[in-house]
């Protein structure tokens, strides 16, 4: 349902998700050229909570926040060179994946599923990996074998745990009917 309020719920949750996005980027475990961090779960969510286009535009408010300076990305950089760089990729590719989160969004009224959201953030989940892989190989110069060793074995496992517990998040967020209209 909506009310006169959903246009300004949906904008807090927009940059709420954007500030999460940047606390998920300070929780790290160096292993690599590419550290891990919870930018997964809460990228996911803000495809999920807020669809396709609000999603990214969540993304987008990381993303420009980094930018301008602020230092948000992972380890506290900022800047436009940090795209530019070897983890460049899987930064933009944070876009693909709130875009194909957002596509397991249930509509309004509609009980959310586990397979849709899950399949969605799963691409989503490919999107950010290919972007990053490609970057990578192309800034360190080195072949697929090798970006995947450093730039996917170590993650997949715990960014798979990530995407399912996004959309355990999202489904409770939603039956609680906590979410924007």
């Amino acid at each position: 349902m909506t009310t006169p309020l959903s246009g300004l719920h949906k904008q807090v949750w927009t940059a709420m998700l954007a500030a999460l996005i940047t606390v998920g980027a300070m929780v790290q475990l160096p292993i690599g050229p590419v550290p891990v961090t919870l930018q997964t779960l809460f990228i996911i969510l803000a495809g999920l909570i807020l669809g396709p286009v609000r999603g990214a535009g969540a993304v987008a408010l990381y993303l420009l926040a980094g930018i301008i300076g602020l230092p948000v990305f992972a380890g506290g950089k900022a800047g436009f060179a940090h795209l530019l760089g070897p983890t460049g990729g899987y930064l933009v590719g944070y876009l693909g994946t709130a875009i194909l989160a957002g596509f397991g969004s249930a509509k309004e009224g509609e009980t959310p599923s586990f397979i849709k959201p899950l399949l969605w953030s799963l691409a989503g989940l490919a999107s950010v990996f290919g972007m990053g892989l490609v970057r990578l190989m192309l800034v360190l110069d080195i072949p697929f074998q090798k970006a995947l060793a450093i730039g996917f074995v170590p993650f997949i496992v715990g960014d798979l745990i990530k995407v399912v517990a996004a959309v355990f998040a999202y489904r409770y967020l939603k039956s609680r009917r906590l979410l924007p209209s």
